[in-house]
Parts: C-alpha cells; sequence; structure tokens
C-alpha cells in the first residue's frame, strides 16, 4: 500500500546540517538574548512558527516539551539539552491562567493515573476498550499504548516514524483505529500481532486526519481539522471518501455517533455543530448563537441532544437537533477556562477545564442545572485533557498530554 511521509524532523535536520542561517527574529518575534537563543531559533522555527513558544510552559512543562521535540527529530545536541530548556523556562514563563474553581457535590470519585513509559510521549487521545483496558495514542513517541488498570500492565505498540498518531477507537474485532495526523492516513493495529495497516487518505490537502469514529455500520468516519475536510473509510473495500463542509476553514474537529448511528461533529473554526449523511455524505451544519463560540469537542446524550465544550469562550453547550434551540452555561472557571475533552456518562456530562490551574474535572447534572468539581492531582495540574472516553462501567477516561499520563475517574 503505498505510504505518504512528511519526514519532520528530517528535515529540520537537513536545514542545519546545511548550514542554513540559524534566524533569531522570524515572523516578527525578537528573541530575547542568552545562551540558547541561536539553537532555539535554528530549531523552533524551523518546524513550525516560532510565534507558538511565546505562551510559555512551567518548567517541568518545558522539560516535557523538549523532549517532545526530541522525540520527533529535532536535532537538539546532547550538550545543548538542558541549555535549551533553561532558556525556554527563563524567557517564556506560563503565562498567568485563571484558578480553578472548586464547587462540592453529592458525587464521589476516585482519580487513578499511569505514568506513560516513553518520556515526552504527549499523549494526545484515550481509547477505552471492551476488555477493561485504556488505550493512548503516542502522538509525539510515535506509538500506541495499551494499560490494565486491574494489573497496571502497560504496552507501547510502535507505529512508522513521523506519523504521529492523534484520535483512536476500537473495533467490534478488537483492533485499534487510529489517525496518523501527521502522515495523512487511517491506521489500524492488530494487538495481538502488532501489525499495522496504514491506508492513504488520497487527497494530499486532507493532510492532517484527527478524531476518527465508527457508525453502526462499522464503518469509519474521521475529521481533517487543517484540510477542513471530512471523510469515510469502508474497512471492507479500503475506499475512502472525503468531502468539504460548506463553511470556509470550518476546522472538523471532535466528532461523535448517536442512537439512531448518525455522526456529528464540531467545526472548531466556526460557530457551527454538524451532521452528515451516511449514504450521500451530504453535510448540514447548525449555527451557535454565539459568533465568538468555537466547540471543540461533543458529546452525546441518551436523549441525543448534543452537548459540547466551548473552548474559546469558555461554556458548556446543549444542541437539541430536532429544535435547533441551543442552550449555555458558563463554564466553573470563567471565559478563559478552555473546556476540552467532554464525555456523557451516568446521567451527567463530565468535561475537563484545560485552561485553570490546576485543571479540573468538571460534572454538570442536567437534571439540577448543577456543576461539580474537581481538580486533577499531580504535578502540573493534570495539564492537558484534550479528549475523553467512557469504560463499559461508565467511568471517564484521559489522557493527559503535558504531563504523559493517563487517567481514569473511578465514579463512587
Amino acid at each position: 500500500m503505498p505510504q505518504r511521509t512528511t519526514p519532520t524532523g528530517l528535515v529540520i535536520a537537513a536545514a542545519l546540517l546545511l548550514g542554513a542561517p540559524a534566524k533569531a527574529q522570524q515572523h516578527g518575534m525578537d528573541l530575547p538574548q542568552g545562551p540558547g537563543r541561536e539553537t532555539v531559533a535554528a530549531l523552533c522555527g524551523t518546524c513550525h512558527e516560532i510565534e507558538r513558544i511565546r505562551p510559555g510552559y512551567t518548567p517541568a512543562g518545558w522539560q516535557t516539551v523538549t523532549r517532545m521535540m526530541q522525540n520527533f527529530g529535532a536535532p537538539i545536541p546532547p550538550d545543548e539539552v538542558q541549555t535549551v530548556t533553561q532558556y525556554l523556562t527563563r524567557h517564556f514563563p506560563e503565562r498567568q491562567r485563571p484558578p480553578a474553581v472548586m464547587i462540592p457535590g453529592p458525587v464521589q470519585i476516585t482519580w487513578r493515573d499511569w505514568a506513560v513509559p516513553t518520556p515526552g510521549s504527549r499523549p494526545h487521545d484515550p481509547a477505552a476498550a471492551r476488555d477493561g483496558s485504556i488505550w493512548w495514542s503516542g502522538q509525539l513517541a510515535n506509538t500506541l499504548g495499551r494499560v490494565d488498570p486491574a494489573t497496571g500492565a502497560i504496552r507501547e505498540y510502535p507505529v512508522a516514524p513521523q506519523t504521529g498518531p492523534h484520535g483512536l477507537i476500537e473495533d467490534r474485532a478488537g483492533n485499534i483505529w487510529f489517525t496518523g495526523n501527521f502522515r495523512g492516513f487511517i491506521g489500524k493495529l492488530d494487538p495481538r500481532t502488532g501489525e499495522v495497516t496504514e491506508y492513504p487518505l488520497p487527497d494530499r490537502d486532507a493532510g492532517d486526519p484527527h478524531t476518527l469514529v465508527i457508525d453502526h455500520d462499522g464503518l469509519v468516519w474521521f475529521s481533517v481539522q487543517r484540510g477542513n475536510r471530512v471523510g469515510r473509510l469502508n474497512p471492507t473495500t479500503g475506499e475512502i471518501r472525503l468531502v468539504t463542509p460548506p463553511t470556509a476553514n470550518a476546522r472538523p474537529y471532535g466528532m461523535a455517533v448517536d442512537s439512531k448511528g448518525e455522526v456529528w461533529f464540531v467545526e472548531f473554526g466556526a460557530p457551527k455543530i454538524a451532521t452528515i449523511d451516511r449514504q450521500t455524505m451530504a453535510i448540514r451544519e447548525y449555527t451557535l448563537p454565539a459568533a465568538g463560540a468555537r466547540p471543540r469537542r461533543l458529546a452525546i446524550g441518551p436523549d441525543d441532544a448534543i452537548w459540547y465544550s466551548d473552548f474559546g469562550r469558555g461554556f458548556l453547550g446543549r444542541l437539541d437537533p430536532k429544535t435547533g434551540q441551543v442552550q449555555e452555561w458558563q463554564s466553573p472557571g470563567g471565559a478563559r477556562s478552555q473546556p476540552y475533552g467532554i464525555v456523557f456518562t451516568r446521567g451527567a456530562v463530565w468535561y475537563s477545564e484545560s485552561g485553570t490551574v490546576p485543571n479540573t474535572i468538571v460534572r454538570f447534572d442536567p437534571a439540577t442545572q448543577a456543576f461539580q468539581t474537581w481538580a486533577i492531582p499531580g504535578e502540573g495540574g493534570g495539564d492537558i485533557v484534550r479528549n475523553m472516553d467512557v469504560t463499559r462501567d461508565g467511568n471517564p477516561v484521559t489522557a493527559n498530554s503535558l504531563v504523559n499520563r493517563v487517567g481514569l475517574v473511578e465514579i463512587r
């Protein structure tokens, strides 16, 4: 099967080996003077926009980010790793974030988590398997991982270099499907053999498959964020179809399947939620009332109402597909709380605020419209829960990217 690669790390290495001059000022950003400045300019400014370092991290966060860069091929000389990390820590500290708001309530939970074996993996998405295990995508380690909560046993499965696995989900046969976010393919891992099958996307402009779900017929659906597509893969034939939403730069992001097998997704680049016809692939969009809404993830309740995390405005929202009516509630952490990963389980909405210190797990009871919050424990406050899933017994699971851990919320 054809392979298409985007060798980011190799491009960086070639630029340095060929003597490309380091630019300490790129895209209008003048880096502060100090040891490590030229190396940071050469590495960070070659792989991505150098402005991405401006928001900053904690010291522990910068250590993790530096390791992430190394994992993905950034050729930081071994004798400069400490200098680079110290430079970034000194000049780009974490910006002030809103404090988490703790709200007591009637529900008790136990938080359990496990460290991912490879440092700097950036576990992106979690998946709760039918056998009780928790899977995660190690985006910057090019691995898929599995932990057995009963025994603590952990195993990592390598995928091809520069893949950047992102979303993942288990099918009925126990295979793990995932998106090759950096190489533009949909992958299938057979955990019994470790064999990976790749299904390259037919359109080179759709190079960043993001989240994926499986409908009631076993078809694999996926979003393509920057490529602005929604796709469908038939596992029996390998055929992939791609369509473009009506809205320009819609940036399809989180996805979910309702009780009827219909596929829903949010448009992170617009204030819209959409559904796609499984036969014709026609897309219907629902415009949210607030123009500044930026829904990032969604969950579906037992009544097929669409719950969404408005990352841009700090709201929890609910769309009734039957009427088009939208209700919204300010998240406890406020406008900058950045609600992110979200699920619906045991009669309530559960999500994480990724912008507060520490990050939180939030429960919202639709019947009483009451919030309850818990701080995610551990160094770094649990940063960052980008997605969530639910175990067969109804407990939320998380992948915590910046602290390199996966978590389980046991509801008591």
